[in-house]
């Protein structure tokens, strides 16, 4: 399993992400990865490589065929991380709307 830095670091680059966002609709092969996206098939290899080194991707044989689909397990890693600060966003929202009101703010 890949680190959250690793993940963001696969994700920084715009074919990746395309290559992840497609995985996310299901599992797919090479070639059906590299269908519409403006790279080779040998291009999204490499990228689907360091999307399985980052822990975001997972790979299986099929016959002959190589197999890629989400991690579940790499994706919580960056679930877990940006739910930190949605948690402390929501915190802090709360703290404001519970807030009295300033003197000056009031009607």
């Amino acid at each position: 399993m890949g680190t959250y830095e690793a993940a963001l670091d696969a994700l920084g680059d715009p074919t990746r992400r395309a290559i992840f966002e497609r995985l996310g609709r299901g599992p797919s092969a090479v070639g059906e990865l590299a269908a519409g996206l403006p790279v080779s098939r040998p291009a999204v290899s490499q990228h689907l490589k360091v999307l399985v080194n980052a822990g975001l991707v997972a790979v299986e044989a099929a016959g002959t065929r190589r197999i890629y689909r989400l991690d579940p397990q790499g994706v919580d890693v960056l679930r877990a991380y940006f739910q930190r600060f949605w948690t402390q966003a929501l915190a802090d929202f709360a703290k404001a709307a519970e807030a009295p009101q300033m003197e000056g703010e009031q009607s």
